[in-house]
């Protein structure tokens, strides 16, 4: 898909330490970059005299040479946290900043996202289900419940949720890993101990979700790609995707 830029009709504001970086009611969303759109705004809105050049360039055939800049407030800096193309074949570019979120606080009206905007061409639906849901690795069973709570992403294999009375807890061994999702928040991962083989980061839950995704919150789902899952008796096909 050839990158194109999009008007957002929500107000964007960028912080860093607390301290206003951006804030803008004209942001564009740059598509076709990544699988996810990037906000990108005017210099009017952004405060570049918290911007110091770092000296890296990159350059793109679809969108040209990125200048990166160092966001710096208080002698605190963010480094190549921002980032504009001066000319760009994608009508509209040229100019506008883009910011990486890792080390900034972002906010869409008065709430704070997550990793990268929300896609609009993209939705989460939560179903609560009585569909009989088995879940096996290597044979041995590790959930079994029919009272299920089915996430369905967009781009994405239907995820089952299920209670952890319904889980073998005792199987599970808490991870170190947390990863940041902007449709359902912080997830804290499980690796089940199965025929004296720990499956790492195989399972995952949201104990805190976002209020749009608090229908899953403190259910266990796993990685379809990675177990066999049985759905009404009928073992399904695992997925492929970049989980895989």
């Amino acid at each position: 898909m050839a990158p194109r830029l999009e008007m957002s009709p929500r107000r964007v504001r960028v912080f860093f330490n607390g301290i206003p970086v951006v804030d803008s009611n004209n942001t564009q969303m740059l598509f076709g970059q990544r699988p996810y759109p990037l906000y990108y705004f005017p210099p009017e809105t952004v405060a570049t005299d918290l911007l110091s050049p770092s000296g890296r360039t990159e350059q793109s055939p679809s969108r040209g040479t990125a200048t990166f800049y160092d966001v710096v407030v208080d002698g605190d800096r963010a480094a190549d946290a921002a980032w504009s193309y001066e000319e760009s074949p994608v009508a509209g570019l040229g100019g506008l900043l883009s910011f990486d979120w890792s080390s900034l606080d972002v906010f869409e009206e008065d709430e704070q996202v997550y990793v990268h905007p929300k896609d609009p061409y993209s939705r989460v639906d939560i179903l609560r289900s009585s569909r009989h849901v088995e879940v096996s690795i290597d044979g041995q069973v590790v959930a079994d419940t029919t009272r299920p709570t089915i996430l369905f992403e967009t781009g994405l294999p239907a995820r089952y949720y299920i209670p952890k009375i319904d889980v073998r807890m005792d199987l599970m061994q808490p991870s170190t890993l947390h990863t940041d999702c902007p449709y359902k928040g912080t997830a804290s991962y499980w690796s089940p101990m199965v025929n004296g083989t720990l499956r790492e980061n195989l399972a995952w839950e949201y104990p805190v979700p976002t209020h749009e995704s608090v229908k899953v919150a403190g259910l266990v789902s796993f990685y379809n790609e990675k177990v066999d899952v049985t759905i009404d008796g009928v073992l399904q096909e695992r997925p492929r995707t970049h989980f895989a």
